[in-house]
């Protein structure tokens, strides 16, 4: 398949934009509590589709979950317990990168968490989410697959390019070699997770593009309702000259060499 034109990439974005900045009024409207799960193999695309769905919407009423490994006394809570506190309020979109499911994938393949630790979360995730879903979020969870050979192509261009350096981490290197072993690692996961009130989709970023505009499309469908448009503002006119910003000294401004 041929590469996606930036300009057809970015009015086929312009398009889904409007719809998603109409479903974002539709959950603040209602209330509603909108949680996406985004998980995913390293490199795969995760933060690109989480900052294009982020782009054009209210940033009062949607969130980004990224949390870093748990602190000491985190480790000794119950494992959902840190993940409870940054679901969505009345009107909130939270988007997940990366989640408690970490326990399914880097944890159990890197050996981070014990087999009974990671059995109990097989056990415990679906009676969680449903406990979730039952008091009215609506959750959706999203894995993003790549294969292998763009796995390495992505790598290779971050470790050259010192503004994506910092996407590396030791655990990526390390996570390298175990691209079967999160294969198996992701079926049992979705066998053992799967449900009517919180489905899994896969979701093919090979291409990154085509990848954003497909899961952004896939999201809207499942989540059909809109508030109306909004309608165009007529604003008056000033009843003055326009103002222009006076400081009481050209000292607080900051240099323009462009």
């Amino acid at each position: 398949m041929k590469d996606m034109k930036r300009k057809e990439y970015d009015n086929a974005l312009e398009e889904l934009y409007v719809e998603l900045v109409d479903l974002q009024r539709w959950i603040i409207a209602t209330g509603k509590r909108v949680a996406i799960v985004f998980e995913g193999r390293d490199a795969a695309g995760k933060g690109g589709v989480i900052k294009a769905i982020g782009g054009p919407l209210n940033t009062r009423y949607t969130r980004l979950v990224a949390l870093p490994k748990p602190s000491e006394r985190e480790a000794t809570e119950w494992y959902f317990q840190r993940y409870v506190e940054h679901l969505p309020a009345a009107g909130e979109l939270v988007l997940f990168d990366r989640s408690w499911y970490n326990r399914a994938g880097v944890e159990h393949v890197m050996g981070f968490c014990s087999d009974q630790q990671y059995r109990r979360f097989l056990a415990d995730c679906p009676a969680f989410e449903k406990l979730i879903t039952d008091d009215g979020l609506i959750l959706l969870k999203y894995w993003l697959a790549v294969d292998q050979a763009q796995q390495e192509e992505r790598f290779h261009e971050r470790a050259s390019d010192p503004l994506k350096r910092w996407k590396i981490s030791p655990i990526d290197l390390k996570a390298r070699e175990q691209y079967e072993a999160y294969g198996r690692a992701r079926d049992v996961m979705l066998r053992a997770t799967n449900a009517k009130h919180a489905p899994w989709f896969v979701a093919d970023f090979n291409d990154q593009k085509r990848g954003r505009l497909n899961l952004i499309r896939h999201l809207l469908d499942q989540l059909p309702e809109r508030a109306p448009q909004d309608q165009p503002l007529k604003l008056r006119r000033l009843s003055g000259k326009p103002g222009k910003e006076r400081l009481p000294s050209k000292r607080y401004w900051i240099p323009t060499p462009y």
